[in-house]
């Protein structure tokens, strides 16, 4: 199956923005924080910003924001954001239709594949980013707001 850090680097990007007390947060910090780059900071933004996640405050002192509370973004709201929501890959070329299991694989796996791709989004649906937020604040032994 094919994996993406995105969406584990976006939800520490609104988890960030979370406990800033409401401060904006230029993509260098937040590339700090997640150990990455700014650039990939940055295109993560753009996908958050435009699933209306996120937005960016001009100027000085100008940096990202949530556009909305923690408590309103779940997690699958992040994942539709920035991940292809198609779970599992099949394969490349077409199977042998002429074969009884080329034929037919597809066509098996898929009602399996389908629910374990609606467990993933409701379990997903189950969690904000307040929530994440929250547990940092625990495991790191603060409140929120944090002023960074």
């Amino acid at each position: 199956m094919p994996t993406s850090t995105r969406f584990a680097v976006a939800v520490h990007i609104l988890t960030a923005l979370a406990v800033s007390d409401g401060k904006p947060m230029r993509s260098e910090d937040l590339a700090w924080s997640a150990n990455t780059g700014a650039v990939v900071i940055r295109g993560l933004l753009s996908r958050l910003s435009d699933a209306g996640l996120t937005r960016s405050q001009l100027g000085a002192g100008g940096g990202s924001l949530l556009a909305k509370p923690a408590r309103k973004i779940r997690l699958l709201d992040v994942y539709a954001a920035v991940e292809d929501t198609e779970l599992f890959s099949l394969h490349r070329t077409p199977p042998c239709e002429s074969c009884a299991v080329g034929g037919n694989i597809l066509e098996a796996i898929q009602p399996a594949l389908d629910r374990a791709r609606k467990a993933l989004e409701a379990e997903l649906a189950k969690t904000t980013v307040a929530d994440v937020a929250a547990e940092v604040a625990r495991l790191g032994k603060f409140s929120i707001p944090l002023v960074w």
